[in-house]
């Protein structure tokens, strides 16, 4: 049987996830955010274990960790065709995005064993839908589904991505005044954010070898979706 799960990838502010989310919704098929489950665990580490975090002894042990994602429990479930992380029955789809979250999420992610526990859930998440879903994250077509029939890799420019990162928080994006200067230092933080990334020893962030690539820095939402299903439509058809 194959394996209907289209794997998209990416580095920060690429538009893995409004493209999936997009490319998801045209095919019929579920969306899987992973950096939403990151974010989710990061939270409830923050919540229950404390702000300290690894430089205070076994706070932040991985068992621990591991050990409240279980108990809470921080888990998937899907809820019209998209899989929502909640965490001890709440639903916390937009508690993860604050900025407490987004600045300690990268600490968690690089734990092997939280590497290791997520990638189970979006396994186990994938086998129970039988149409097909739609992955986005960092690592999936090369750790978790490298044998996704349709691997995609998403690209931009870290000024365009900074444009979009700064839109999405209704910044002023380099439209004159003190636009220029939150451009670049937002493009400098992605920057930083890309090299962390591609360069950890667990799962860096990379493109498969089989992997689509697709740059994304001159194409509009909808012309990067349509690229997506047009390859899924060839590769997955049904």
């Amino acid at each position: 049987m194959t394996l209907r799960v289209i794997a998209i990838d990416g580095p920060a502010a690429s538009g893995k996830s409004s493209t999936a989310a997009l490319v998801a919704r045209r095919l019929g098929w579920a969306h899987l955010d992973s950096g939403a489950l990151y974010r989710a665990i990061t939270l409830a580490v923050l919540d229950n274990l404390g702000e300290q975090g690894a430089g205070s002894g076994e706070r932040w042990s991985p068992e621990r960790i591991i050990a409240l994602a279980e108990d809470l429990p921080v888990r998937l479930v899907l809820v019209d065709d998209v899989f929502r992380p909640e965490v001890a029955g709440v639903d916390v789809a937009h508690a993860i995005r604050s900025e407490r979250v987004t600045q300690r999420v990268s600490e968690i992610a690089a734990i092997p064993e939280v590497r290791h526990w997520v990638n189970v859930q979006q396994r186990e998440a994938v086998q129970g839908h039988a149409r097909g879903v739609v992955v986005d994250g960092r690592d999936i077509g090369t750790v978790v589904f490298p044998d996704a029939p349709l691997k995609v890799f998403l690209t931009a420019s870290p000024e365009e991505r900074a444009r979009r990162r700064l839109a999405e928080r209704g910044g002023t994006g380099g439209r004159g005044g003190g636009g220029d200067a939150e451009l670049r230092q937002e493009a400098e933080v992605l920057e930083a954010r890309d090299r962390a990334d591609s360069t950890r020893v667990v799962a860096p962030l990379r493109a498969a070898a089989d992997a689509v690539i697709l740059d994304t820095t001159r194409l509009s939402l909808e012309q990067q979706v349509q690229a997506v299903v047009a390859l899924a439509r060839t590769r997955l058809p049904g």
